[in-house]
């Protein structure tokens, strides 16, 4: 077992996320575009159709973990496995039923010092200071983040309808990119009492410069589909360089 000093603590690995909630809009964004902003990275944008790809806005309150409570904003786009070149449709839509597509950590506000810190030193994920409200025990889920004053975005998600079986466990490999690497890290997720719903999203961007880079990915616009997750258990294990 692993282990890593963080602001003089002692963090062991696997980290453990023992209650989360979470609730997230997903939105298709041209091609082109997103891969202008993640071509740093080294990794390609995922396509569900010609032309278009995936990112999601998601809100997470993090209760119980190893890393303490905080608020979380992620901007994440789905990406092909790092080993994988030139993809086609078929096979980026066989990735997604299957389990062999990646999540990109394009931009991740958070709220406390620690897990900043933690989420930068041990898996690379760009973790910024930033100033959170949420509710996320309404039917309605509500939240909005931003940084020395200006807004970056302002989230609302409708009332879903539960997703069959309430609960799937799932692994994903997690992408980050900070201080030009690129790094890949095992992500298990094990929610229960899903909802989901097509639509659903109402969504309001600022005068920040994340609110600047999702206008040039077409938004705000109508969300594809929108997920509520009122009890979410994750995993992360160390980070790789890809």
């Amino acid at each position: 077992m692993t282990t890593h000093e963080i602001l003089g603590k002692q963090v062991a690995m696997p980290v453990q996320i023992r209650k989360a909630t979470a609730f997230m809009a997903m939105y298709s964004v041209p091609t082109a575009a997103a891969q202008r902003l993640i071509d740093p990275t080294g990794l390609e944008i995922l396509q569900f159709r010609p032309g278009r790809g995936l990112c999601g806005l998601v809100f997470v309150d993090y209760v119980d973990g190893d890393l303490g409570p905080y608020n979380e904003f992620g901007v994440v786009f789905m990406v092909r496995d790092h080993r994988t070149r030139g993809g086609s449709v078929p096979g980026d839509l066989r990735a997604l039923a299957t389990g062999g597509a990646g999540a990109l950590i394009h931009q991740l506000p958070v709220d406390g010092d620690f897990t900043l810190a933690a989420g930068r030193g041990i898996w690379g994920f760009p973790k910024v200071l930033a100033d959170f409200t949420a509710d996320h025990a309404s039917d309605v889920k509500h939240a909005s983040v931003g940084q020395d004053g200006r807004l970056i975005v302002d989230l609302r998600v409708k009332k879903g309808l539960r997703a069959p079986g309430g609960s799937t466990g799932t692994t994903m490999q997690a992408y980050s990119h900070i201080d030009a690497i690129t790094r890949c890290t095992s992500w298990e997720m094990n929610p229960s009492g899903v909802r989901t719903r097509l639509g659903g999203a109402e969504v309001t961007l600022g005068t920040h410069p994340i609110a600047d880079e999702l206008r040039s990915l077409g938004l705000p616009r109508r969300a594809l589909m929108t997920t509520a997750i009122p009890d979410l258990k994750m995993t992360f294990g160390d980070a790789t360089v890809v």
